[in-house]
């Protein structure tokens, strides 16, 4: 008896809600790609706007509850999973964090529970999205006026534009049987680890002779730093790719490979490793470090290949402004403490157990800056202003570098 042909996984489509700043009313939202869907930030609704109440049951002794939209009369029963997914949509949080919390609060994952609540609350209207970016959530305020209103426009077109797939498990287990597997091997470490050692040494030579290496590019610096930016942007590609053979490796399946414009105007790749929360804490940072070290890989194979380049020549310059480019995407992807969400915070909140650092460190902080001080300097508290210092430090750390780094070159 012959099995029916697989069919291609549908690609999930989901309409949020978006409430104007300064007017009345909604627009409708349409998210059709996995990278969309996890960064977005759905916002309840203001506190005066529902009821939540608790709903008596006798049945296994399961809590349920009823949720009210006090503007339209519209009621929403909740289970409690449920109402801890409501209680986390602040308009603050990802809904990748707010996948992380549910894990670590009930030990298991369903990839259905979060949009169907989402569906379910947006026909109740109990929730809206809030803009990802600073830069939206500028033009969100300002859209009455007709420039801001059209540049909002063209990038909501942009974040529009996705070409992916949903059917690449099988690529992906092809690749990994291919020779992926080696990536994640006791040798693929100690090579990494040469090739590091390798690179910072070759770092350090054209650090000396940082005046002759930029010299390389003669007049033509602004046609080669985008020339090295166009060639950054296959290596993201890279980068995720070694994200979908992790899953592969610990045996879960890459629900979806492509390319889209993250906030509506950069352009970027990825992969949905949503499947990876099924997994091990040691499966989860595994798959994040590995694509972070695909930057110190190339980093480093660039910086030898500047090293042994003729000296001032445009080969020497170009692998140079590679290899910088290359270990700075890896210090950024895996050192948590820059106040944006890449693979080292997700390990470092995965680890510490709080899924939404960042978001309430902010509030901390922002409190403490009106004033707002409280008695209490518990663990949390610590916590907080550790993260929150740190990343103020390394963020402005990072700028005063490259600033440097500039004026040393061109002195």
């Amino acid at each position: 008896m012959s099995e029916p042909p697989a069919t291609t996984p549908r690609r999930a489509r989901l309409e949020l809600l978006v409430r104007h700043t300064d007017e009345d009313g909604f627009d409708v939202r349409q998210f059709a790609s996995a990278s969309a869907f996890i960064r977005s930030r759905p916002r309840r609704v203001p506190p005066e706007s529902f009821e939540l109440a608790e709903q008596a049951s006798r049945v296994g002794g399961e809590r349920t509850f009823i949720l009210k939209n006090t503007a339209t009369d519209r009621f929403v029963l909740l289970t409690e999973p449920e109402k801890f997914l409501w209680e986390q949509m602040d308009g603050q949080t990802s809904l990748q964090d707010i996948a992380t919390a549910y894990v670590l609060r009930y030990g298991a994952f369903d990839f259905d529970v979060i949009p169907a609540l989402m569906r379910k609350l947006q026909r109740a209207q109990l929730l809206t999205l809030t803009p990802t970016s600073r830069l939206r959530q500028a033009l969100a305020r300002n859209r009455r006026k007709p420039v801001v209103k059209m540049l909002e426009n063209g990038l909501t077109a942009l974040e529009r534009v996705n070409i992916s797939s949903r059917n690449v498990q099988d690529l992906f287990g092809l690749l990994y049987r291919a020779g992926g597997f080696a990536l994640f091997t006791r040798g693929a470490v100690v090579a990494c680890l040469v090739l590091a050692g390798a690179g910072l040494w070759a770092g350090v030579q054209l650090w000396a002779a940082a005046d002759v290496v930029v010299s390389g590019f003669g007049g033509h610096a602004t046609a080669g730093i985008l020339s090295v930016k166009l060639l950054f942007l296959v290596t993201v590609a890279a980068h995720q790719v070694v994200h979908g053979l992790a899953l592969v490796h610990y045996r879960r399946r890459v629900r979806e490979f492509g390319f889209t414009f993250l906030h509506g105007f950069v352009p970027t790749f990825y992969v949905d490793v949503t499947d990876i929360f099924m997994a091990t804490r040691r499966a989860r940072i595994v798959t994040a470090v590995s694509g972070a070290l695909v930057h110190l890989v190339l980093g480093s194979l660039w910086f030898l290949l500047a090293v042994w380049a003729a000296p001032g020549g445009f080969l020497q310059a170009f692998a140079a402004a590679s290899g910088l480019i290359q270990w700075q995407a890896f210090v950024i992807a895996l050192y948590p403490f820059w106040f944006i969400e890449m693979d080292g915070y997700h390990v470092l909140v995965d680890v510490l157990g709080v899924p939404t650092l960042k978001q309430e460190a902010l509030a901390w902080a922002g409190g403490v800056l009106r004033g707002r001080f409280s008695r209490r300097f518990g663990r949390r508290e610590a916590l907080f202003a550790t993260y929150v210092t740190l990343s103020t430090v390394s963020v402005a750390g990072f700028i005063a570098f490259n600033v440097w780094l500039v004026v040393h070159a061109s002195g």
